[in-house]
């Protein structure tokens, strides 16, 4: 059996199955990334819950595995050269998983690199705007009196999501033809800002069609409807 005890993180949260990925998460846009990757993929894991509520991201443990006190964070216990790997780093997580399965990420190097480029677009885009976007429409910024802050992210949440309706009026997902990391990374961001965020619109959500039906299509994909509750 894999000995997992090196990792501190397992004496707050013990793996019952040290021999399958550990997942240690919550289901936010960035968490389920990588529990619908899980799902699609097939790979055996185990699920932990970080509770924000309790500050677990802010606990030794976890900050023994990710210093950035984020989720989701990930241990491998065949990584490498059948090494134990620590992961963090959601978009990190989504390439090493597909490198690992050969799935979601093509082989051809041309191909290979329109997929990684739009998994950078959602990390350095898709997800911090709609994130402050979310912050100042539904959480404590919306008792600001000044509404620039917000209106400067509702601004720039249409503008992203008008480069997604674009691409999206002229292949069935977002790299291409056929479903990818990228879809996996960007998806729950657009599905958190309808959902979670409730901000459908304040944006102008209408207006992206070719966005929603693309949204709808991975929705309906049971890897993504199972990965989007979990950890329960």
């Amino acid at each position: 059996m894999t000995d997992l005890s090196a990792f501190d993180i397992t004496a707050k949260w013990p793996a019952r199955h040290p021999d399958r990925l550990q997942l240690y998460s919550l289901p936010t846009p960035n968490g389920v990334k990588a529990s619908i990757m899980l799902e699609e993929t097939g790979l055996p894991y185990e699920v932990h819950k970080v509770s924000f509520e309790t500050n677990d991201q802010l606990s030794p443990a976890f900050l023994s595995l990710n210093p950035n006190n984020k989720i989701p964070a990930i241990i491998d216990p065949d990584g490498p050269g059948g090494k134990p790997l620590a992961l963090f780093e959601s978009g990190a997580i989504l390439l090493y998983l597909a490198e690992k399965t050969g799935k979601f990420l093509p082989a051809d190097p041309a191909q290979r690199y329109q997929v990684i480029q739009w998994v950078m677009f959602q990390m350095g885009g898709i997800g911090p705007m709609f994130g402050q976007l979310g912050f100042f429409h539904k959480f404590a910024g919306k008792d600001y009196e000044d509404k620039r802050p917000r209106d400067r992210y509702v601004s720039e949440a249409k503008r992203l999501l008008g480069v997604l309706e674009h691409q999206l009026s002229q292949h069935a997902w977002i790299a291409g033809e056929d479903y990818s990391i990228a879809d996996i990374a960007t998806f729950p961001w657009v599905n958190g800002l309808l959902g979670f965020y409730d901000a459908g619109e304040l944006v102008g959500i209408d207006g992206f069609p070719h966005v929603t039906a693309a949204l709808e299509r991975f929705r309906q994909r049971p890897a993504v409807a199972a990965g989007l509750k979990i950890p329960a």
